[in-house]
């Protein structure tokens, strides 16, 4: 067998030989030596071994010398790759399991290690092909791989745009129909099918799936509550949540103390509004992690209550057991940018420059909103200047710190600068022009931009609204009402308040 991928030995592997060694005990009848065998290891626990070590393709290089490999042989190579992140050179080996030979026969563990495969290289396609290879050759495929099934389909189709619009557009949902077909379920087919309906923003369809789960006498695991929270802060339903809250208190310490579920809990009162009981839970938790951490300052950020996250981020700094990463300091930033003070926001950015030796592209970009907040467009515009590295959303953020605070020419530069540089224009790049367009009263800007988005098909929401103001402001009022009567028919009456 030759195998597909480079290896850092030659092509020839010396295989120590193994010469049995044996032990020597004495016969408590006989008195007489008796000669045992000690045992050597096998293939299977040399290519684990290898794989545990960090050394897959040394591993493959030994499955290479071997006539006709097994089926655990080939599994434990496969599994071992998945092991070592290195899930593409997983496929392409079940993809050569598949065509050495009609005595090698995929069991469930090469099906279900295969599919998590297609899962973490969100390969839907070879992830549709196993799903047939399987269906062909096992009559009654086990439970594993059905959660395999499952796991793979829901991650897959998350990130596939027309797939998923077709399942939920079209009422077939592929997730669902494995689901159903499953004769037996345990906890993690329900709790996939739960993160798929989440995920599809199906948030009702979730909890009616949790409590059907535990009438039928499955008991909830922590991950379970992790995936049905976020429907009930999305729902708005407090009551519910409050009555899983007590579900979860009554199962035990296992689950309270789960900091998973610690966080998500944190999460869903906060979405929900209710802080304080956030708070209660947060301290009541004496091991916090920094998701923990993170989830509880964000959740006074988002609700606009800035001094308690900023109170909340100087009691992690002060901890000795809090970490803070990346997150933690955008929850800070912006707090500080809701507070609009100069004076902590250049304390809140030198403390990061001292705790950062590099700052990401992210936390400059948050930081150039927080100078442009605090009305300190000079020192964003410095910041966005001395950036090594800028993706689309610091042009963006650039741009609209500018037009925010009246600069619109600038704002207008930055932006044929931009092209320049070869970046994509978006909704938000065309919001700052419109708004810029408006402000200077700028008709041939407007319609440039407006010529723009019909060319190029950019619909994105408050658009017309945008195109309304600017034309209106231009002195296109013209313009602007038939615009309005085209898209706005169902409000006469707000025409002649923007006109």
């Amino acid at each position: 067998m030759t195998s597909g991928f480079p290896l850092p030995l030659s092509s020839t592997l010396s295989i120590p030989t193994y010469t049995p060694k044996t032990s020597t005990h004495l016969s408590p009848t006989t008195s007489q030596p008796i000669v045992q065998p000690i045992k050597t290891p096998t293939i299977r626990s040399r290519l684990s071994k290898l794989c545990k070590e960090g050394q897959p393709h040394l591993a493959r290089q030994l499955l290479d010398t071997i006539p006709k490999p097994t089926t655990v042989l080939w599994n434990t190579i496969i599994i071992g790759f998945i092991c070592n992140n290195m899930p593409y050179e997983a496929l392409f080996l079940y993809t050569q399991m598949k065509n050495s030979s009609l005595a090698t026969k995929c069991d469930s563990y090469t099906y279900s290690s295969t599919l998590k495969a297609c899962a973490e290289t969100r390969s839907l396609k070879f992830g549709k092909a196993v799903h047939c290879h399987f269906i062909r050759c096992q009559s009654n495929p086990s439970r594993i791989v059905f959660n395999s099934l499952l796991n793979m389909y829901s991650t897959c189709l998350s990130t596939a745009d027309e797939e998923i619009s077709y399942c939920i557009g079209s009422g077939y949902d592929l997730v669902r129909k494995v689901f159903d077909t499953m004769r037996k379920r345990n906890v993690i087919a329900w709790n996939t099918m739960m993160s798929w309906y989440v995920k599809t923003q199906r948030y009702i369809e979730a909890v009616k799936l949790f409590r059907t789960m535990t009438k039928m006498g499955i008991q909830p695991s922590a991950v379970s509550f992790v995936n049905v929270f976020p429907a009930l802060s999305k729902l708005g339903d407090f009551e519910n949540a409050n009555t899983l809250y007590g579900m979860l208190l009554k199962l035990g310490s296992e689950y309270v103390s789960d900091l998973f579920v610690v966080s998500s809990v944190i999460f869903m009162y906060s979405e929900l509004g209710f802080l304080d009981m956030a708070k209660v839970i947060f301290d009541c938790c004496m091991e916090r992690n920094t998701e923990v951490w993170n989830t509880m300052i964000g959740g006074y950020v988002q609700n606009n209550r800035p001094i308690e996250g900023l109170n909340l981020f100087i009691q992690a700094i002060e901890s000795e057991h809090a970490v803070l990463d990346d997150v933690t300091f955008l929850s800070a930033l912006t707090a500080v940018s809701q507070l609009q003070l100069l004076r902590l926001a250049q304390q809140l950015h030198a403390f990061i420059l001292k705790n950062l030796s590099v700052l990401p592209v992210i936390i400059l970009n948050a930081i150039i909103v927080m100078y442009s907040r605090c009305n300190s467009v000079e020192t964003s515009f410095k910041i966005f200047h001395n950036m090594v590295e800028r993706d689309v959303v610091s042009w963006n953020t650039m741009v609209s710190a500018f037009v925010q605070n009246g600069f619109d020419e600038e704002g207008l530069m930055l932006v044929y600068e931009m092209q320049k540089q070869g970046l994509a224009i978006d909704s938000i790049t065309v919001t700052a022009l419109l708004s810029a367009a408006s402000n200077l009263r700028n008709k041939d800007i407007g319609k440039q931009v407006h010529a723009y988005l019909t060319r190029h098909g950019i619909q994105f929401e408050g658009m017309e609204s945008y195109l309304v103001d600017m034309y209106a402001k231009s002195g296109s009022v013209r313009t602007a009402q038939l615009l309005f009567e085209k898209n706005f028919t169902h409000d006469k009456d707000q025409v002649h308040g923007m006109l």
